[in-house]
C-alpha cells in the first residue's frame, strides 16, 4: 500500500490533521518526509491498527498538564505564527522589536520607534550575563518606588525601561557604540534594542544586515504562546506580583537547558562540527543529551517557520559566510538521520555564531525578547480574577 498523507490519516481516524500530529508528538504515530512533496507520510497498516483499538486515550499520568488560558496576544498554527493577528513573520521583516512589544502591550503597531531610556541601577560585577539580567531586573525593581502600579497606562512606559536596563547589564567591550539598525526604506535608527545588543554581544564585522537579523531574532521571540516560562509568570502575575516580579518568575523558568539555554547547546553542537565533522558532533550531542540540541519541535513536525525566517535572515546578510555552510551541513546530516527540521535555538546559535557572538548570545536574545511577552501576559492576567491557578495534587498510596 502506498504511504497515507496527514490528511489521508485524519479522514480514516476521523480527527483533524492538528490532531494527527498531536499522536506524532505523543508516540501514537511515526511519520517520515517524503523526499520530493517534502511533506508528512504515514504507515497505512499503522494507521489501521490505530484506528481499530481507538484514539490514544490519556494516561492516567500524563506527560504534560494540558489545559486552555484564553488569550488574545499569540496564535500558533502549523506554520504560522501571528502576535494580535499580524504575522510574526512579516512583523520581522517590517517592524523593530520596540513596535511589536508596544503591539503586544496596548493593541497597537506603534508608528514610531522610541529609544527606551534604562534606569540607573548601577553597575555589576557578575560574570554571567543570565545572572546579570536577573540581577538587574531586581535593581529595576527597587529603583522603582511605584513598582505596584499595575494600571494599564503606566505598564507599557515600565517595561520599556526595563527591557532597556537588562540591555544595559549585558557584558560588552568598554565604550562600546550602538549600532544602527536598518529597516528597509526607513531611515536608520539609532538607540534600537536590537542595536544596543549587537553592540554588546558581536565582534564580528559591523553588517546592517545582521543587525536587523538580530532584530528579527527578538520580534520572533517576543511571545510563543503559553511556554513554560510564560506560564510561570502569568501565575506569578495572577498573584498580584508586580511586573518586574513576574519577568524574574520568567527568567528563572527560562534559565533551563531546554528552554532559553537549549541556544547554547545548539552553539556547542556548530562548535564541534566546525572541529570534528557533523557526524562527529551529532554523536557527541546524543552522547550526552540523548538528543541533538536545536532540532525538532512539538507543535511544528514539519519544522520551525521561525528559524526558517531567522536563518534567512542571516543568509542574507552573510551570503557564503563559512558558519552557515557548517551549519548546512549539520542540518543536512540531522535531516538525513532523523528526519528533523531546525528549531528557533538551532538559528540563534547560527545567527550568534555568524556575527562572533558569544556562546550565551542566544540565551541573552532570548530572555531579552520574551520579556516584551511575559509583561503582555502580565497586563492581560491583571485583568483576571486573581489567584485563579490552583492545582491539586494527586497523591499514590
Amino acid at each position: 500500500m502506498q504511504p497515507m498523507t496527514a490528511a489521508q490519516v485524519a479522514t480514516r481516524l476521523g480527527v483533524k490533521v492538528d490532531t494527527v500530529y498531536a499522536y506524532v508528538s505523543r508516540g501514537s504515530l511515526r511519520s517520515w518526509k517524503d523526499p520530493v512533496s517534502k511533506t508528512s507520510r504515514f504507515d497505512p497498516d499503522e494507521v489501521e491498527a490505530l484506528a481499530r483499538r481507538g484514539r490514544p486515550r490519556r494516561t492516567s499520568r500524563p506527560p504534560v498538564l494540558d489545559f486552555t488560558i484564553e488569550s488574545e496576544l499569540t496564535a500558533i498554527g502549523d506554520h504560522d505564527v501571528s502576535y494580535r493577528g499580524r504575522s510574526a513573520f512579516e512583523l520581522a521583516r517590517s517592524a523593530t522589536f520596540e513596535e511589536v512589544a508596544h503591539l503586544l502591550w496596548t493593541g497597537q503597531l506603534d508608528g514610531g520607534s522610541p529609544t527606551w531610556s534604562p534606569l540607573a541601577v548601577g553597575g555589576m560585577d557578575l560574570p554571567a550575563n543570565r545572572d546579570r539580567l536577573s540581577m538587574a531586573v531586581v535593581l529595576a525593581a527597587a529603583a522603582d518606588p511605584f513598582r505596584a502600579d499595575l494600571t494599564k497606562a503606566a505598564l507599557p512606559v515600565r517595561a520599556g525601561s526595563l527591557i532597556a536596563t537588562m540591555t544595559e547589564a549585558v557584558a560588552g567591550p568598554p565604550g562600546e557604540r550602538t549600532a544602527r539598525l536598518v529597516m528597509g526604506d526607513r531611515p536608520p535608527l539609532r538607540g534600537s534594542i536590537a542595536g544596543r545588543l549587537w553592540a554588546r554581544l558581536a565582534t564580528g564585522r559591523r553588517t546592517p544586515g545582521l543587525v536587523e537579523a538580530t532584530n528579527a531574532a527578538l520580534v520572533l521571540l517576543a511571545d510563543h504562546e503559553l511556554a513554560a516560562s510564560t506560564l510561570a509568570a502569568r501565575v506569578a502575575a495572577s498573584t498580584r506580583a508586580d511586573p518586574y516580579a513576574v519577568v524574574l518568575a520568567g527568567l528563572a523558568t527560562v534559565s533551563g537547558p531546554l528552554h532559553g539555554g537549549a541556544s547554547r547547546l545548539a552553539y556547542q553542537l556548530l562548535e564541534w562540527a566546525a572541529a570534528i565533522g557533523p557526524d562527529a558532533a551529532i554523536a557527541r550531542a546524543l552522547e550526552l543529551h540523548q538528543q541533538v540540541p536545536g532540532f525538532g519541535h512539538p507543535l511544528y513536525p514539519l519544522g520551525d517557520p521561525r528559524a526558517r525566517v531567522l536563518l534567512d535572515a542571516v543568509r542574507a546578510a552573510s551570503p557564503g559566510s563559512p558558519s552557515l555552510v557548517a551549519a548546512d551541513r549539520v542540518a543536512a546530516a540531522i535531516r538525513d538521520r532523523a528526519q528533523l527540521e531546525a528549531n528557533i535555538d538551532f538559528a540563534l546559535a547560527v545567527l550568534a555564531r555568524t556575527a562572533r557572538m558569544p556562546e550565551d548570545a542566544g540565551e541573552v536574545i532570548f530572555a531579552i525578547a520574551r520579556t516584551a511577552g511575559w509583561i503582555a501576559h502580565g497586563i492581560e492576567e491583571y485583568t483576571e480574577r486573581p489567584l485563579r491557578f490552583r492545582a491539586r495534587a494527586a497523591t499514590h498510596r
